[in-house]
């Protein structure tokens, strides 16, 4: 088993970016989630209702900023946050700094409402819910493809006893892991307690619970039933569906492509 890619999102719920390799911090990838599209009031503006979000691709500059673009819109580069710090109405976060006045018009345009965006200065303040754990908020994300072919053969049976064309297998990217692994027998990960990637130890601290933003294709932006309707066919229990597991490191390096993947 080996790891096969990994990916990191710049912005929570924008499109991720596949590198060769990442430095493992305390709370998850360098880079990982630490730009977020907020309301005035400091709430979280989800993707379930606004998909738009897919569409931003957000590349990290040199300097600390970002470099956005999206379908229909300008390329826009935003330099490093400097603004005030606000607080915001996330339960495990309290506040955060302000972006340029200049980002906010732009992610205002594209959701079609007001829209701020932020920077996490200090990820060790964000910590996950107490039925997470009340650690980091869920460090690092990790599937395994050979999950998701499974998952894609249930859709397609599923397909064919209603009569339905069989559907393109689903992109991974709707999961949004960090870590993509292969060589694994299909599900094999709901069973592991610890994993070692490379040189990196990992605690496995639970299953992911999946919710509706999956159901939105991350290329199109268009809505639709899978994979949550299969996976609550197949993968349904504690009254939720469940697709990955979360990894908190338990010391800190660098993962490259290609590590060798041993589970604990």
């Amino acid at each position: 088993m080996e790891l096969a890619e990994i990916r990191t999102y710049p912005i929570k719920s924008a499109k991720g970016i596949s590198r060769p390799s990442a430095h493992v911090l305390p709370w998850g990838l360098e880079g990982d989630r630490r730009w977020g599209v907020v309301d005035p009031l400091g709430e979280l503006i989800w993707v379930g209702e606004h998909p738009q979000l897919l569409s931003v691709s957000a590349a990290e500059t040199p300097e600390g900023g970002l470099r956005l673009s999206a379908k229909g819109m300008g390329e826009l580069k935003v330099p490093p946050a400097t603004g005030d710090t606000i607080p915001l109405g996330c339960s495990n976060l309290d506040r955060a700094v302000l972006a340029h006045a200049d980002a906010h018009e732009w992610f205002t345009r594209l959701l079609g409402k007001p829209a701020r965006l932020i920077w996490l200065d200090d990820p060790g303040r964000r910590t996950s819910i107490e039925e997470h754990g009340g650690l980091w908020d869920a460090p690092l994300l990790l599937v395994s493809r050979s999950s998701l072919q499974r998952l894609d053969d249930w859709i397609a049976e599923g397909a064919m006893e209603r009569q339905e064309h069989p559907p393109t297998p689903l992109d991974i990217a709707r999961f949004r892991p960090n870590a993509i692994i292969d060589g694994a027998e299909p599900f094999v990960e709901d069973a592991w307690t610890s994993v070692r990637i490379g040189e990196i130890d990992f605690r496995v601290s639970e299953l992911c619970d999946r919710c509706a933003a999956t159901i939105w294709d991350p290329v199109t932006q268009d809505r639709g039933k899978e994979p949550l309707r299969t996976l609550a066919k197949h993968r349904r229990w504690d009254g939720k569906t469940w697709f990955g597991i979360r990894l908190v490191p338990r010391n800190l390096g660098e993962l490259r492509v290609g590590d060798e993947f041993r589970p604990g």
